[in-house]
């Protein structure tokens, strides 16, 4: 691919386990497998965009250096959910001696908390007579979807969001490298919209560097599609003033002028909530609002109807507070 229209978060994903910010125990700990030349299973858990796959790929990477790809594999879960792929496969692979002077091969699992119970249960006993071959890797988003013979076969890894720290330095690595103005309000609309996830991140940076070199915030915003917090503020203030109509029309103007999704509303107002300087009570009853509104779009309501309902309750609650 020309280098001039990769995608960055494959250009500037990190090769070596140094390079990896925002997780700095887990990656000391990690190069110190590298160092001894020995590994147990590892259970990578964590939301999405924070590491884990990188991880695995970069510790691969010093473990068998120009070799890494003979002696390294990764398998999605989602893709293949059931004991086949477990039989087939993850055997296959497993079974077979590893490349050149490494003691070990590495499996990658991605997404398996994807697998089925009796998939997962093969998988144990495929890590448990293969052991002395292979070494497995398994990422999932929720490790309590993940039996406990296997979890008590693996040394936990738990990664969390990544920091404002940590996405400040990536996105200050590669506005140096592609030559872009950014100011500290632009990565502050980088972090609010990201959320921990570091692909976001990345692609929120390289979709308003299409668009101009000197990047503006409300840029960050636009092309994600997410209502600036200044917006959520007033949206809130309009409720909790007892205002309907006001509130309505700001709400008309995020969902269907600015086609912002309604869950991704609903995430922004449950985040300015949770930070604002409210009563516990009036806290309390407008998170709950939020949560009933979020479970009926998910069992297919109208939206519309959902979240003008949503702000009606919202201005009831400030008209009692």
């Amino acid at each position: 691919m020309d280098e001039t229209h990769a995608i960055w978060i494959e250009k500037y994903r990190p090769r070596k386990l140094a390079d990896i910010v925002g997780q700095p125990e887990i990656i000391e700990r990690l190069r110190s497998y590298v160092s001894k030349g020995e590994m147990p299973h590892l259970l990578f858990t964590g939301s999405a965009g924070v590491g884990k796959t990188t991880a695995a790929v970069s510790l691969a990477r010093e473990f068998f250096g120009d070799d890494w790809q003979m002696n390294f594999r990764e398998l999605n879960a989602s893709d293949e959910r059931g004991i086949d792929v477990v039989r087939t496969q993850i055997k296959q692979f497993a079974r077979t001696s590893p490349f050149g002077n490494s003691s070990f091969k590495i499996l990658f699992l991605d997404e398996a908390d994807a697998l089925t119970n009796d998939a997962q249960s093969a998988l144990r006993r495929t890590m448990e007579t293969y052991a002395q071959t292979c070494r497995f890797i398994l990422s999932c988003n929720y490790s309590s979807k993940i039996i406990d013979p296997i979890q008590s076969r693996c040394a936990i890894y738990r990664f969390r969001p990544l920091s404002k720290a940590a996405i400040t330095e990536m996105v200050s690595r590669i506005s140096i490298d592609q030559n872009l103005q950014v100011s500290s309000e632009v990565v502050d609309a980088i972090f609010y919209v990201a959320q921990g996830d570091m692909r976001k991140a990345i692609n929120a940076l390289q979709g308003a560097a299409i668009l101009d070199r000197e990047i503006e915030p409300a840029m960050i915003y636009a092309i994600t599609a997410t209502a600036r917090p200044d917006e959520i503020e007033d949206l809130i203030l309009l409720c909790l003033a007892g205002n309907f109509e006001g509130a309505g029309r700001v709400l008309d103007q995020l969902l269907h002028d600015r086609g912002i999704a309604p869950q991704e509303l609903i995430g922004q107002l449950y985040r300015a909530i949770i930070k604002r300087d409210l009563s516990e009570g009036l806290k309390v009853r407008l998170i709950d609002h939020l949560g009933e509104t979020d479970f009926r779009l998910s069992e297919g309501a109208s939206s519309d109807i959902q979240m003008q309902s949503l702000i009606a309750k919202f201005v009831i609650c400030g008209k009692g507070s």
